[in-house]
């Protein structure tokens, strides 16, 4: 007999890693906003926005991005984010939520700009992993999933594994995790993985 209990939660944010989007707007600006659902299947990659975001309506213009991954020592710059948008008109869930609007989302949260190499979003210098991507297509529900297709891997040197050019340590590289609503970085490994036994070149 199971000990569980049935409830209803307003959000089921378990735990997944923060994001920093960079979008251009349209006067040709850059657009730096949180987001803490994302995940990847291979070199595709799946955001879930709210249909009200301005990176949304940037992402339907543009069609470019960049997704930005910060460490759990950039927590601090994500936090100062928080409750902003790029849109100059706030909806009503975000007015009443006590968004503000800011212009300078890299300046507000204290990242510098890069030039990207292939999209005109720019990438945050700081974060350890930026991934420089184009929208494949947008589903809307409730929510709009947006599909991306990531076409160029930056990563800073600390947390690349010696011996392999192509590939991250997950042993330096602490990602920042958000679970229902608060921020978590991550312990040491638990134990040995026998997925791990498959060698990262397999999936190409």
């Amino acid at each position: 007999m199971s000990s569980h209990v049935t409830i209803d939660p307003a959000i089921l944010y378990l735990g997944t890693p923060v994001v920093l989007v960079s979008t251009t707007n349209a006067d040709g600006s850059a657009n730096l906003a949180p987001f803490s659902s994302a995940f990847w299947l291979g070199h595709t990659a799946t955001l879930g926005l709210g249909l009200a975001s301005h990176t949304l309506a940037n992402l339907r213009r543009t069609r470019e991005l960049v997704i930005n991954l910060p460490s759990q020592h950039q927590v601090d710059a994500v936090d100062r984010l928080a409750l902003t948008t790029g849109a100059e008109r706030l909806s009503e869930w975000k007015a009443a939520a006590g968004y503000r609007h800011r212009r300078d989302k890299f300046g507000l949260a204290g990242l510098t700009p890069v030039t990207s190499d292939v999209v005109t979003a720019p990438f945050a210098a700081e974060c350890p992993v930026a991934l420089e991507a184009c929208v494949e297509s947008v589903h809307e529900t409730d929510h709009a999933l947006v599909v991306a297709q990531v076409v160029r891997v930056h990563v800073h040197p600390s947390v690349r594994s010696e011996g392999y050019p192509n590939r991250i340590d997950p042993d330096r590289w602490r990602p920042l995790v958000m679970s229902f609503q608060r921020f978590y970085g991550l312990g040491g490994q638990l134990r040995p993985s026998r997925l791990a036994t498959v060698d990262e070149e397999h999936y190409r």
